[in-house]
């Protein structure tokens, strides 16, 4: 499903896309880190490895870290955990280039959240 709407999405704007937006709107392309708690940096996904860049959707593997906020965020620990990164959706920003606009996390193995849904690992990126 989250599959045919990226690829209807892509189809509506008429071209592929080409860039990932970063926490401020600024686009890049193949990042190889991505900050997902933007406001503190306390979750995001490192050392990432991207296959089919360029698609209604593109892959990645790599390393998430969170921060365990114990016994609160500016005292916690950093914890890694594998994770699979999908960008899907396409939107246009300012510049003309289209972009992805959801990032979705997949964790392999062990996860920093255990009582989180799917839906809890989807985040919209938007273009500035």
């Amino acid at each position: 499903m989250i599959l045919l709407a990226a690829l209807v999405s892509a189809a509506a704007l008429g071209a592929p896309p080409q860039v990932l937006p970063d926490c401020l709107g600024k686009p890049h392309v193949r990042p190889t880190q991505i900050v997902l708690a933007c406001a503190d940096a306390n979750f995001g996904v490192k050392g990432l490895r991207w296959t089919g860049w360029g698609q209604p959707f593109a892959a990645a593997t790599g390393i998430a870290y969170a921060n365990d906020c114990k016994p609160y965020c500016a005292a916690g620990h950093f914890h890694n955990y594998r994770a699979v990164v999908v960008v899907s959706g396409t939107q246009r920003c300012r510049n003309g280039k289209t972009a992805y606009k959801d990032v979705t996390i997949a964790f392999v193995g062990p996860s920093p959240y255990p009582k989180g849904k799917p839906s809890d690992f989807v985040y919209p990126v938007r273009c500035a």
